[in-house]
């Protein structure tokens, strides 16, 4: 009995996957907006109505491409804060290491990139499965800070005092081992981080930046100073990123 269920139980993740490649296809062709699940189970010779047993709509199988985009851009930063050195490793070089990972990620997977980052899929809401993978690169983020914080210090940056009361609520939220002022920091600095992906990976930056990799690496690693990562660097220094 126990071999015919694990039998079934392989077939079931096959053809999972099967339908989950499939409709990635259909997201490079179409886009979200125009995945369909009939479409999907025509090009693997299904009837709709097995494909239902698996997706039972289409907001279920946006659900599960979602989470594995965010799932593997997650596991590209950690896997890269991993590489850079763990907690020991120079604290300004590991921050740049994840940022490209995420950079690699996006120009290697760009339409599962738009499905995450990209715009909002018509009528559809992401629910409360999605929260905990999409918040995996701003984990890897916040405990790369929290390693300097630990060894080395920040360099905590300024906030005006209208902020202050935000600070205070971001940081019981994200870290609350970090001075709010970083947590600002941090999550402008995230922002930013896709920012940059996203400008490169749509297209905003053709006939601007050329270089675009230096250029990224430059970027984001100002965008570790500014969250108070050391460098060794004068506060108001400038060079070529590292």
């Amino acid at each position: 009995m126990s071999t015919i269920r694990g039998a079934r139980e392989r077939a079931r993740v096959e053809v999972t996957a099967a339908i989950k490649d499939e409709a990635r296809k259909q997201l490079a062709a179409e886009g979200a907006a125009k995945l369909s699940l009939r479409a999907v189970a025509r090009e693997l010779g299904m009837v709709s109505s097995a494909l239902y047993r698996y997706f039972p709509s289409r907001d279920d199988l946006l659900t599960a491409l979602i989470v594995d985009a965010y799932d593997a851009v997650g596991e590209a930063a950690e896997a890269a804060r991993a590489k850079a050195g763990g907690s020991a490793g120079p604290h300004p070089a590991r921050w740049v290491a994840v940022a490209c990972a995420v950079r690699d990620w996006a120009l290697s997977h760009p339409h599962e990139y738009a499905l995450i980052y990209g715009s909002p899929v018509p009528g559809y809401t992401a629910p409360l499965d999605t929260v905990g993978p999409a918040s995996r690169v701003g984990q890897v983020l916040i405990g790369l800070v929290r390693d300097a914080h630990l060894a080395d210090g920040l360099a905590v940056p300024p906030l005006t005092a209208e902020l202050r009361p935000e600070a205070a609520r971001m940081a019981a939220d994200l870290a609350a081992d970090l001075p709010p002022a970083v947590v600002v920091a941090l999550v402008s600095a995230w922002a930013q981080l896709f920012g940059l992906v996203s400008f490169e990976l749509f297209g905003q930056f053709n006939r601007v930046v050329e270089a675009r990799g230096q250029f990224f690496r430059h970027a984001v690693h100002e965008l570790g100073r500014s969250v108070g990562l050391l460098d060794g660097r004068p506060a108001g220094g400038g060079g070529a990123g590292v």
